[in-house]
Parts: structure tokens; C-alpha cells; sequence
């Protein structure tokens, strides 16, 4: 049975912890740098363990990974290096969420020479898109674009932003506000957050999308001279994008994101009532024709075991708990980095987590 130690008792901790225990075969502790936190989530599972210790401690958070075979990092992303270090001291597989360029970096280079698996950027965006547009790639003989497309949205928004908040206030600021890689020509290019605005029809409902940083994951340099053009957009209702760029440019909340943040917190309500799409297009050649091949999800809320869980939690820990499930299972590589695109989308699917991704498509 593998134990697996979660660290972080927020929302996703939280829901990574029902998750993995609702299935049979893993066994579960939570920490968290506030232990009451973890000792709430253990006492909805009984067969959860919370470890008491703080876990933004170094010394205490190795005592937690004692016995342990992976570690799943929920905690802020700015807590993952200390995190990934010490699962890499422990010889414990880790795992985590982050959309954060420059932690994923140093969890880039940890993975090196390391005789256990480092797997960052496991959630929805980055993650499971990625292995869904590989999933897609590998469909074309050649492929001349690949557009990744995610949104993670209320289901009734009532203000002028058309938008609540459902997921990490601090992580929304900073994918509007931080540069975006592409590739243009086949060759990594670096463009602004908040721009290139479109608009599409998913499942008969009008959306528009923009550039923000952090959802493409690795995609861009694992295809780098072999996709002429691919990109990853955040999808919004229409309108949003004006109001968060007349926020962010004209208001210079550019400069100051700590006190965006606050802004968003005191103004903008929070809901459960929410859902995550995810939308994918490729175009290419397939034996000598130039074709188009979509993909699209859309995950609700719902429950899991006697609690409910959102649309951006569900989504987020199936992403992560489905890699953990293939990863374990030995159908990855077991050392060293690995990449989302290295992931096979047809394992995460029949992983005992790839259900919370329902069946909204022929591919």
C-alpha cells in the first residue's frame, strides 16, 4: 500500500487527501505549517493521519516524510523548494502543482542525477493539458499549430468582471502580470500576459481568451523546432479582459500585485459554484491532408465520498493524483524529471483518477 504524505490542508490538500483515501490501495498523512489545518482533514477520514508537526520547518518536515513513498506539495508555491529538497534528501518522489516558472526551475535542477521522480506542474494548467495535447500531437504525422485553451469559471457570475473566485488569489494575479512562452516559427518566444485576445464557442456558450503565463508547462521546449506555433490561453467570460487590463495598466496594479490581491479579496466573492474547461486544437497533416483535431472537457463540481468538492478542486487533484497513480504504477520512469508530456494520456485515463475527467469527446 503506498503512503503518501500531502503537504498543505487547504482547498486542494484537502480534496488530494479524499481523493487518494476514497480509492483502495493508499494510505495518507497531511501537514501543514498550521496543524490544526491538518488535523481538521483528518478527522473527516479515518483513515487519514495528520502529522502535528509544522511543516514550513525543515527538520519537522523531514519527521513527516518518514515511511513515506511520495510526497505531494498543495502548500503555497513559494514553500516548494524547501519541499522538493527535502523529499530529495528523503529519497521520496515528489510531486506538485506549481504554475510558477522559477520554482519549477529549481525543481528542474534538483531532478537531476536524483534517483527518485520529480513531476512539477501536475494540476490542470499546467498538467493534465499538456498530456492531453501530446494526446492530440500524436494524432497529426506533422502538426503546423497546437492551441491549449483553460478556463476555470463561475457558473452564474453576477458583477462587471463576470468573474468570482474559485481557486488562489495570489496565483491568479501572477499568471495576469508575468511574460508567456510560445512558439512562433517553431522557436521559444516570450510574449506579454493579457494579450492577443480571441473568441471562441465551447459547447454553444461565447467565451474570449487572452495570454497568461505558466499553463503551457514544459510544452513549448519539449516541441521547440517541431510545432510551428503553439500557445496556451486563460479563457474568461467576455469583458473580463478589458476591466483586468484597465486594473493592471491603467491603474498601475502592474507594480504593486500584493495590493491587487487584497483588492480581489475584499471586492470580489468567492463561490463553490464553478467549473473547469478545458479546450484543445490542433491542425496539421494526417497521410497527405491538412486537418483539424479538437478535444474538450469540462469538469463540474462534485462529490467525493460524504463531501462536495468544486470544479477547480476536482480537476486540480485528478491531475496530480492521476500521474501519482501512473507513476507509481511503473509506467513512467522513476527517476530524474519528468515532464507532463512524458505522461501517456491513455494510462491517465485509465488510472483510477482519469473518471474525474468524464468522456466529452471521440479521441
Amino acid at each position: 500500500m503506498p503512503n503518501i504524505l500531502v503537504v498543505g490542508a487547504g482547498r486542494v490538500g484537502r480534496t488530494i487527501t479524499h481523493m487518494l483515501s476514497a480509492e483502495a490501495g493508499y494510505k495518507v498523512r497531511i501537514t501543514d505549517a498550521n496543524p490544526a489545518a491538518a488535523n481538521a482533514v483528518a478527522d473527516e477520514l479515518a483513515s487519514v493521519e495528520a502529522w502535528a508537526g509544522d511543516a514550513s520547518d525543515p527538520a519537522q518536515l523531514q519527521q513527516a516524510m518518514n515511511g513515506m513513498q511520495a510526497v505531494i506539495s498543495a502548500a503555497p508555491f513559494t514553500a516548494n523548494p524547501m519541499i522538493a529538497e527535502t523529499a530529495a534528501q528523503e529519497g521520496l518522489h515528489y510531486l506538485d502543482l506549481t504554475e510558477d516558472v522559477q520554482v519549477t526551475k529549481f525543481v528542474k535542477e534538483l531532478a537531476e542525477d536524483s534517483s527518485v521522480a520529480f513531476v512539477p506542474q501536475c494540476g490542470v494548467a499546467p498538467g493534465f493539458v499538456a498530456l492531453a495535447g501530446v494526446h492530440i500531437i500524436k494524432q497529426f504525422d506533422s502538426v503546423d499549430s497546437l492551441t491549449l485553451r483553460v478556463g476555470a469559471l463561475p457558473d452564474q457570475p453576477n458583477n462587471r468582471l463576470k468573474y468570482n473566485l474559485t481557486w488562489s488569489t495570489a496565483g491568479l494575479v501572477n499568471e495576469y502580470l508575468h511574460p508567456c512562452e510560445s512558439l512562433r516559427n517553431s522557436k521559444l518566444t516570450m510574449v506579454p500576459s493579457l494579450e492577443g485576445k480571441e473568441e471562441l464557442m465551447i459547447d454553444g456558450v461565447a467565451y474570449e481568451a487572452f495570454t497568461t503565463s505558466g499553463g503551457v508547462g514544459t510544452l513549448c521546449h519539449s516541441y521547440e523546432g517541431k510545432i510551428q506555433r503553439l500557445d496556451y490561453k486563460t479563457i474568461r467570460y467576455p469583458g473580463h479582459l478589458e476591466l483586468i487590463r484597465f486594473l493592471v495598466d491603467d491603474l498601475r496594479f502592474r507594480d504593486h500585485p500584493d495590493e491587487l490581491v487584497e483588492i480581489f479579496h475584499r471586492s470580489i466573492p468567492a463561490t463553490r459554484d464553478d467549473f473547469v474547461i478545458v479546450s484543445i486544437r490542433g491542425m496539421g497533416e494526417v497521410d497527405g491532408r491538412y486537418e483539424e483535431r479538437t478535444f474538450w472537457r469540462k469538469v463540474d463540481g462534485q462529490r467525493i465520498g460524504d463531501a462536495f468538492f468544486t470544479g477547480i478542486e476536482v480537476s486540480t487533484a485528478a491531475g496530480v493524483c492521476g500521474v501519482l497513480d501512473v507513476l507509481l504504477s511503473g509506467k513512467i520512469a522513476q527517476q530524474g524529471l519528468i515532464r507532463m508530456e512524458d505522461v501517456s494520456y491513455d494510462e491517465f485515463m485509465r488510472s483510477a483518477f482519469g473518471r474525474y475527467y468524464g468522456r466529452r469527446d471521440r479521441g
